[in-house]
């Protein structure tokens, strides 16, 4: 038998391969300049990535838009609505109507990966005639009735009412699933949501109740991932916030467990977390983050926000941009979110 001595490292992770493969700079980043041509470059290579076109060539079928109850409340009413986003993909949500004056601004809000929309207005998932203590400010909706403001609460696609339940066999993950199902059919669960959040815009078009010039989104978590390639799509959302869903791909997605929704094949050889929010300039956008957050270091929070800033500088757009730091962790900020809200949409 021969023996022999291997004195270098062997290099036997896929990790420490995949991180060498990280580009110094993505080819379509901010690097200076106009922004509004380079926000005409980036915008058509998100959409390829995300495979939008796919929406974007398909005629739309009718809303077909039903409610399932009506409550009032003290401080408004509450409807279930159930529509048509597409062939065999019903949206499910909770529209939430102020006692204001119509119209009203909007916002579109989108829990994260927990048990679902029913969280925005505190009732228990499996009967939402049946209230809940609502834990770190998840009552969005209930939120926005309190301000003033037309909610959405949208039942994201694989979570709450709409996680998988024909699959005989699935993953752990709520998500895992879909999101590979949807990779094999040349597209992303990410562009399903945000077809879901455009038809939530359909649907709210169709609302006396809302102002369609004031509707903007907010997504906490994975939420605030869908909310922030949303609003690099869709122009009627007017302003956006992101709570504890924000940091460089770099730091995030490439060295800390994420759930598989959350990737895009080839993004980011093309562009950073922080270009995907250079295009919503110079619409008003909040980033809150949480200290500490398991999911998104805040350093990397931190240096990712600096360059949406820079971007926003560039564009004129200096105040509509905003950063707000909590401090208890991975959750979403109430206190922290609304004054910027009501700002953004008088």
């Amino acid at each position: 038998m021969s023996s022999f001595l291997i004195s270098e490292p062997l290099h036997l992770s896929p990790s420490e391969y995949h991180l060498r493969q990280l580009p110094k700079q993505p080819s379509l980043g901010y690097q200076g300049g106009p922004v509004e041509p380079w926000q005409d470059m980036l915008r058509p290579k998100l959409k390829a990535l995300l495979g939008w076109e796919r929406y974007a060539s398909v005629a739309r079928v009718p809303l077909n838009p039903r409610t399932l109850w009506r409550r009032e409340t003290p401080e408004g009413v509450l409807e279930k609505v159930v529509f048509t986003a597409e062939p065999y993909a019903e949206v499910v949500g909770y529209l939430c109507l102020p006692k204001a004056k119509e119209p009203c601004p909007a916002l579109i809000c989108l829990q994260g990966h927990n048990s679902g929309a029913h969280l925005s207005i505190a009732v228990s998932r499996d009967d939402d005639l049946l209230p809940i203590v609502s834990q770190k400010d998840q009552d969005f909706g209930l939120q926005c009735l309190r301000n003033g403001v037309v909610g959405f609460c949208l039942e994201i696609r694989s979570f709450g009412e709409r996680r998988e339940r024909k699959q005989e066999k699935t993953h752990q993950s709520h998500c895992l699933d879909a999101a590979l199902h949807a990779l094999l059919l040349g597209h992303t669960l990410l562009a399903e949501r945000i077809f879901d959040v455009d038809r939530v815009l359909d649907y709210l078009a169709t609302r006396r109740e809302v102002d369609m010039a004031r509707v903007g989104i907010l997504g906490e978590s994975g939420g605030g991932t869908v909310g922030l390639y949303a609003s690099a799509l869709l122009p009627r959302l007017r302003f956006t916030v992101v709570a504890c869903g924000f940091c460089s791909f770099r730091e995030g997605l490439m060295k800390i467990p994420h759930c598989g929704d959350n990737y895009v094949p080839g993004l980011l050889p093309v562009a950073e977390m922080a270009d995907i929010a250079g295009l919503l300039a110079p619409n008003p956008l909040l980033i809150v983050a949480g200290n500490p957050d398991a999911f998104y270091p805040l350093p990397a929070v931190q240096e990712a926000f600096t360059h949406v800033k820079r971007i926003y500088d560039v564009s004129g757009a200096s105040a509509a941009c905003r950063f707000a730091l909590g401090q208890d962790g991975h959750r979403f900020y109430a206190d922290l979110a609304w004054p910027a809200i009501r700002e953004f949409a008088p």
